[in-house]
């Protein structure tokens, strides 16, 4: 059976940063692409950022480029969403999904994000 627990959402004021993380179990992790969602009330789900089974490619929605960083670490089945420079525009219930062939098939439960301002 496939799990993803994200941790490390909270609350926190505009300007600071937070560590999201994604342990995964009951798959071969280094096999899949992970990728970091988010949805905030009223709103689409949108892809944050996505990162290739090996690490060796990654890429960001436009409005995350730049203040947030996805890596992982297969050793250890993980995925992190390093989030810096937090806005209010950031608060959503964030994400972590396992995926392959271009297509997201394992999700987490999901993790708060609350920024104030």
């Amino acid at each position: 059976q496939v799990q993803l627990v994200e941790s490390g959402g909270g609350l926190v004021q505009a300007g600071n940063s937070l560590r999201l993380s994604c342990a995964a179990s009951g798959l071969t992790f280094s096999y899949y692409a992970m990728g970091w969602f988010r949805q905030a009330p009223g709103k689409e789900r949108e892809r944050v950022a996505a990162i290739t089974a090996l690490g060796g490619g990654t890429l960001y929605a436009d409005s995350v480029k730049d203040r947030f960083t996805i890596s992982r670490d297969n050793a250890k089945n993980t995925v992190f969403l390093q989030m810096n420079s937090l806005n209010p525009d950031d608060t959503a219930i964030y994400y972590c999904a396992a995926g392959s062939r271009g297509e997201f098939t394992y999700w987490g439960q999901g993790t708060q994000v609350t920024v104030s301002s």
